[in-house]
């Protein structure tokens, strides 16, 4: 059982997402808040496997309330819920820690497969958001490229096998399939692949796949 708390300030909002996550039997909210700052304590005390989040909220708005919980609760994987899809915002979440952002007006089904993929370890972007994201990195692709290669070649043939699979959004548990290891030792890897390449989450650690040229738009 995946466990969700959710924040949002607005009743209505939380009714309707708890409706939608309802529909997944594997799923299953334990805690709601109405502000970042309960948002955080509710993490603490109730250590759910996903944290949904809106952007807006009194108090402690969501964005602020990622790296708290990302410090306090390690385990507790954060996707940012919102109807805003500015840049600045979505740079914000993911340099923190998020392991997604999801858009209020996008399909239900983009929320159940946001919180199960952010539960398996994984990264989840609405489609809308990847695709400014990928607009953002083509724009300084270039520039960066040299770089990222760079610290990638830093890694073992292993590694960045490992980094290109983490890039296209495998779990653990696919990699593992895919390269016919023990998922306890694709968990070390990637642990190790952090580690090396100074990257807080499998975003970032796409992002740079993507920017060393490991992975493209449609995969390896």
């Amino acid at each position: 059982m995946i466990r969700v708390l959710l924040a949002d300030d607005e009743a209505m909002i939380r009714a309707g997402v708890r409706a939608i996550l309802a529909t997944d039997s594997g799923i299953e909210v334990v805690a709601e808040a109405s502000d970042g700052r309960e948002a955080v304590e509710l993490a603490r005390s109730q250590r759910p496997d996903v944290a949904l989040l809106d952007i807006r909220m009194p108090q402690l708005d969501g964005l602020s309330a990622v790296p708290e919980i990302r410090r306090a609760v390690p385990d507790t994987a954060v996707l940012m819920l919102t109807t805003f899809g500015e840049d600045e915002y979505i740079a914000r979440a993911l340099g923190d820690g998020a392991a997604g952002f999801l858009l209020k007006a996008g399909d239900p089904r983009e929320l159940i497969a946001g919180v199960r993929a952010a539960a398996d370890g994984g990264a989840y972007l609405s489609p809308p958001v990847a695709r400014r994201v990928i607009t953002e990195l083509n724009r300084g692709r270039l520039s960066r490229g040299a770089e990222a290669r760079a610290r990638v070649d830093a890694l073992t043939g292993r590694e960045r096998e490992v980094l290109a699979l983490v890039g296209t959004g495998l779990s653990n548990a696919q990699i593992a399939r895919r390269l016919h290891l023990v998922e306890g030792t694709v968990k070390a890897y990637v642990s190790a692949v952090f580690t090396r390449l100074g990257v807080r989450n499998r975003v970032q650690a796409a992002i740079l796949a993507y920017e060393a040229g490991l992975v493209g738009e449609d995969g390896p």
